[in-house]
């Protein structure tokens, strides 16, 4: 990536230099930051707050952004770009992700989607675009866990493929230089990899100390797909719709606790280094300087030793805390049933 200071761009004194941040490099060559600023608010946070902490975090050296249509601010992050771009900083420094959202994984819908993202994050291109979720069942924001779309429908691999190729297209037309999944499965993935034309470069998945998906994050670097978590301190601020009884808390950890007093930091930053060591891309979440600047600064300093990567490497509860629920297809479903638990994809 390009130094800041030789684009006139102004990066903050006590800023990280993006030129130290580690980076991702996906099948295509590209490199991708090792770390990203989330910016779905969980319902709390406005849309020009988080756009504020996107102005932010530039300042102090982000170079990649994860955004999604159904967030409801890409508007709002766009103004953020065209006022970052127009003071200096230029477009192949940042690394800028979308997702169609579940209604419009009809082909021409998600064309217009994805067209409409650009429009509101005022940008050519997208660096990745991806489907946020393999189900088309449509919910509207805020909406309870036992809520169902009345024509909900399950994994149809032949609907997805669809759906797989306008994403293609996207590449194609140049709108888009790489596209991924997020939220899958083994399962599914097996199919997608089969019949894809250009294959997923990401997915992005649930991961954090206490739900580390080694099955699924083994399969994806042996399939040069490249793992992107989210939720990666643990969603400490997620929708109070999405907490059940049996979630844990990450940061609390004890092990993670004592590692993160050993340093002198917070324990959710114990949680970003381990992830970026790992070998995932960390998105978390904040519109506080302060946090999303330790944050980046977890992401250059002092490693963990390798005794602290196999104590939090022994923390694995399983504990998924965003269970999809409203994406069921049918009563009497389990969440667990969208996850394909058992090596095989949920039948109809």
């Amino acid at each position: 990536m390009t130094n800041p200071t030789q684009t006139g761009f102004s990066l903050a004194e006590d800023g990280v230099n993006p030129s130290e941040v580690p980076q991702r490099t996906l099948y295509t060559g590209a490199k991708m930051p090792a770390i990203g600023l989330g910016t779905f608010g969980s319902d709390h946070a406005s849309a020009g707050l988080i756009a504020e902490a996107v102005l932010g975090a530039a300042s102090v050296g982000y170079r990649h952004f994860d955004c999604a249509s159904v967030y409801g601010n890409e508007a709002e992050i766009g103004q953020s770009f065209q006022t970052l771009l127009a003071n200096g900083l230029h477009r192949e420094e940042i690394w800028v992700t979308s997702k169609v959202w579940n209604n419009n994984h009809a082909p021409k819908d998600l064309v217009a989607s994805c067209e409409q993202s650009l429009k509101d994050l005022r940008l050519d291109y997208l660096d990745s675009y991806l489907v946020h979720w393999p189900f088309p069942n449509y919910h509207p924001p805020k909406a309870d866990v036992t809520s169902r779309s009345h024509d909900a429908k399950p994994y149809i691999h032949e609907k997805y493929m669809e759906t797989w190729g306008a994403m293609e297209s996207l590449v194609e037309r140049g709108l888009v230089r790489h596209i991924g999944t997020s939220n899958m499965t083994i399962p599914k993935l097996k199919l997608v990899l089969r019949d894809a034309h250009i294959k997923p470069a990401v997915n992005e998945m649930e991961m954090h100390p206490h739900f580390q998906q080694p099955e699924l994050f083994n399969y994806l670097i042996e399939n040069g797909i490249s793992p992107i978590g989210f939720s990666p301190i643990g969603s400490p601020n997620r929708p109070e719709r999405d907490k059940t009884p049996e979630d844990t808390v990450p940061t609390a950890d004890p092990v993670i606790v004592r590692i993160a007093e050993r340093l002198n930091v917070h324990p959710a930053v114990v949680c970003i280094k381990w992830a970026i060591q790992h070998g995932q891309t960390p998105i978390p979440f904040s519109t506080n300087r302060r946090n999303y600047l330790a944050n980046l600064r977890g992401a250059v300093s002092e490693p963990l030793t390798g005794q602290d990567m196999s104590d939090i490497a022994a923390l694995d509860k399983n504990n998924r805390f965003i269970k999809g629920q409203v994406f069921l297809w049918k009563d009497n479903q389990d969440w667990e049933d969208l996850w394909d638990v058992n090596g095989e994809i949920t039948p109809a």
